[in-house]
């Protein structure tokens, strides 16, 4: 494994080389890259019409690009202990951004919905640091609550009232989508933590009915969830945007109609830099285009969980969850913005991670994958891992 020198000390008081994971590097490197071609290509039309600008919201996905990679090497660049010392405070952060969007004259609102804070010259959506933030703390809760989570009721009611507060206010917003992925996030690692079953299924029942009846119980979410069921039954009201999302995949055939010669972006299908940008891609790159890039996401999940595999078996519980908590949020995220797209799953505005148009959720991904290449480094330089490989393969021989 190649190896970058940089400026972290060692226990010796020498230098220490940073352990780079280069598959997570290229893996990363691959889907940003084909995120902001596909992106400025689904984009271009539209910013050249309404904004006399084709290259608009390239340059605006460009400073969130480079802000995260700022971001990336400050996380890199500090302990992962620090992080899970700083658990609760980040915890405090985290809903003060949730409220903050909230509050007149804070909050700034588009198209009907109060997610985002003025940031110079970009708009930033809060719910995505606030979700990191919260994950942070859930992952540091259960380690240090590791038997009262395991035993007792209580031990994980706390955190899911942590979850249930931090998504009423995403649903306050609204936004449905990032309260749906927070829930599901949390409870994920919550169940690796080893909470008892019967407790894990009757919350995750409660949690699933409490989030089907917010769903019929408001005009919009019902409207959408009727155009998802039937989306040719009402083609130019409805159910229009999924309806043009499908054209356009079925355009692509095998191998797409081209880069840039998308038909479905100029002007039929609404967001399509955005939350409907993998229709793009699949009409200008096709099949062979989509096998490719849910290829690149599944590797960066399959790579999530392999360091937090090698955490975990270097003794580093905390780094272990976090690292857990990442390929989760990422194989969920990916599939509903990928199953949207396709019809198979009821419309949301949740962005497909580096690739979709978004400053503040390619600034927040590219700074939570700093994270996780910093929790790489600190398995791998530990000296447990290298004691704690032989035992366990003596452990799997002895059992054959």
């Amino acid at each position: 494994m190649s190896a970058v020198p940089l400026a972290f000390a060692r226990n010796n008081g020498r230098p220490r080389r940073f352990a780079f994971d280069p598959v997570l590097l290229l893996t990363i490197g691959g889907i940003l890259l084909l995120g902001l071609v596909m992106m400025t290509s689904a984009s271009i039309s539209i910013a050249d019409k309404q904004l006399q600008d084709p290259l608009y919201f390239l340059e605006r996905q460009l400073y969130g690009v480079g802000f995260g990679v700022l971001g990336a090497m400050i996380m890199m660049s500090i302990p992962t202990a620090v992080w899970e010392k700083l658990a609760m405070p980040l915890l405090l952060v985290g809903f003060i951004f949730l409220l903050a969007v909230l509050i007149p004259g804070l909050g700034h609102e588009v198209n009907g919905s109060r997610r985002w804070l003025r940031a110079g010259v970009m708009n930033f959506q809060a719910s995505e640091l606030a979700r990191v933030l919260l994950l942070i703390y859930l992952c540091s809760y259960v380690v240090r609550r590791q038997g009262e989570l395991k035993e007792e009721l209580k031990g994980f009611l706390k955190p899911l009232g942590v979850l249930m507060g931090a998504s009423a206010l995403l649903l306050m917003e609204p936004d449905f989508g990032a309260a749906t992925v927070l829930m599901a996030t949390g409870l994920g690692v919550l169940f690796l933590a080893g909470v008892k079953l019967r407790h894990f299924l009757a919350l995750v029942a409660i949690a699933a009915a409490g989030m089907a009846v917010i769903a019929v119980t408001s005009a919009y979410r019902l409207k959408r969830l009727t155009a998802f069921m039937d989306p040719w039954a009402d083609p130019f009201n409805s159910g229009f945007q999924l309806t043009q999302s499908l054209i356009a995949i079925g355009r692509g055939e095998l191998f797409g109609v081209g880069l840039g010669s998308s038909v479905q972006k100029l002007f039929y299908l609404p967001e399509a830099h955005t939350d409907f940008v993998f229709a793009v891609l699949a009409e200008e790159l096709g099949l062979a285009g989509v096998i490719v890039t849910l290829g690149l996401f599944v590797l960066l999940v399959w790579r999530s969980f392999y360091i937090s595999r090698i955490a975990s078996e270097a003794g580093l519980a905390f780094q272990a969850y976090c690292a857990a908590a990442f390929g989760i949020w990422l194989a969920l995220q990916t599939f509903i913005n990928v199953g949207v797209n396709m019809g198979i799953l009821p419309t949301k505005g949740l962005t497909l991670p580096l690739m979709s148009y978004g400053g503040s959720s390619v600034m927040v991904t590219l700074g939570w994958l700093g994270f996780l290449m910093r929790i790489h480094h600190e398995a791998q330089t530990s000296g447990r891992l290298a004691v704690s490989r032989p035992a366990r393969r003596a452990r799997e021989e002895s059992d054959e």
